[in-house]
């Protein structure tokens, strides 16, 4: 939007990047909400945690872990470094952390499956920023790697 605004067409980096960020915080909002949602119902507390891993649990790291393989193919070029241990990497093991509190029956699951929402939400933000600085970059003319 923003280069569109100054008058630049759409890169293929642009394209990649917000359907990609869109999927990975839609994912987020829904997983947000799913919980307290199915908390109506009366269910179980272990129950409603490990459907709400599984819902999420699931779909975000194979989202993550072909994010390289996604982007290269989009693009032409790969992540920088900073982009796959931050957001690859530490949302990875946030969500992996997330999985053995629930499934472990931990006492804190339920604290473990909100820090992981966060977790993944500010690595998402950190991934979103550091492209748009590279966008805005390009477009103002100065060189970057990314």
């Amino acid at each position: 939007m923003l280069g569109q605004s100054a008058g630049a067409s759409l890169s293929p980096f642009d394209r990649f990047l917000a359907r990609t960020h869109r999927r990975a915080l839609f994912l987020a909002v829904c997983r947000r909400d799913f919980s307290p949602a199915i908390s109506l119902y009366d269910l179980p507390e272990p129950l409603i945690w490990k459907a709400a891993a599984l819902l999420f649990g699931l779909p975000m790291p194979a989202l993550l872990l072909t994010f390289q393989r996604r982007r290269i193919r989009a693009t032409g070029k790969a992540a920088p470094l900073r982009i796959v241990i931050v957001f690859i990497g530490i949302s990875s093991l946030s969500l992996l952390a997330m999985l053995g509190a629930v499934f472990s029956n931990s006492a804190y699951a339920a604290a473990a499956y909100a820090s992981s929402i966060t977790v993944v939400f500010i690595t998402h933000c950190y991934a979103v920023v550091t492209a748009l600085e590279v966008i805005l970059s390009q477009r103002s003319g100065e060189t970057r790697k990314d």
